[in-house]
């Protein structure tokens, strides 16, 4: 939903709906969440590539948002201009580190609406955002994004139409920021069933980037 704050008070929000659609839950994980009492330092560590504090949510991470944006979102004249901010899911690790400024991850099919690649495609900026479900730690990562519609690392990726390489400009690690955790296995999209992983695809591109 993408709308304007029309009213603040002490009991919420009042947004007037501009542009609403639905997203498709296909890839999304069932998790059973909690209130948690925040017991981190809230710290914020910032970087321009990956650390060792952000790398690990990554490694395991089965799911992601991505913001895109038009390249008219700031002087919207038409329905076609606008930010979105989408779902991608996967088997845990369906990001891939290719290096301290580079990730790769796979496109499934999903609705079939093309919000965040023809965002890409006309303004290849995205903000990606990750959530540590058992800190409550977020990490976001401001990239810039291509899309790569053929290849042999394409083709060796069961389930994958399209893959996203990002390149990385900024990454935000906030500490235990969310009031929130999510207790016990998660439990899998069965439409994962039919996807791959990295680990039985080609290994990652070479590089000579060096690893933080």
């Amino acid at each position: 939903m993408n709308g304007i704050v029309k009213h603040i008070d002490d009991d919420g929000l009042l947004v007037g709906v501009q542009q609403s659609f639905g997203n498709c839950p296909k890839y999304i994980q069932a998790r059973q969440a909690e209130y948690a009492k925040r017991v981190g330092s809230g710290a914020v560590h910032t970087a321009v590539a990956l650390t060792g504090r952000s790398r690990p949510i990554i490694a395991r991470a089965d799911t992601l948002f991505i913001a895109t944006a038009h390249p008219g979102a700031n002087h919207a004249t038409t329905q076609s201009h606008g930010v979105d901010v989408s779902h991608r899911g996967g088997k845990p690790g369906f990001v891939r580190i290719d290096d301290d400024r580079t990730l790769t991850l796979p496109d499934f099919s999903g609705n079939r609406f093309f919000n965040t690649l023809g965002n890409i495609v006309l303004n290849p900026r995205a903000g990606l955002l990750f959530i540590d479900f058992e800190s409550g730690d977020v990490l976001h990562i401001a990239a810039d994004a291509e899309i790569i519609f053929d290849g042999p690392e394409l083709n060796a990726f069961a389930g994958a139409e399209r893959l996203l390489r990002l390149t990385i400009r900024h990454v935000t690690h906030v500490v235990a920021s969310l009031p929130l955790r999510w207790k016990g296995e998660p439990q899998l999209s069965p439409y994962l069933a039919n996807t791959g992983s990295w680990t039985t695809t080609c290994s990652p591109r070479p590089t000579t980037r060096s690893k933080a």
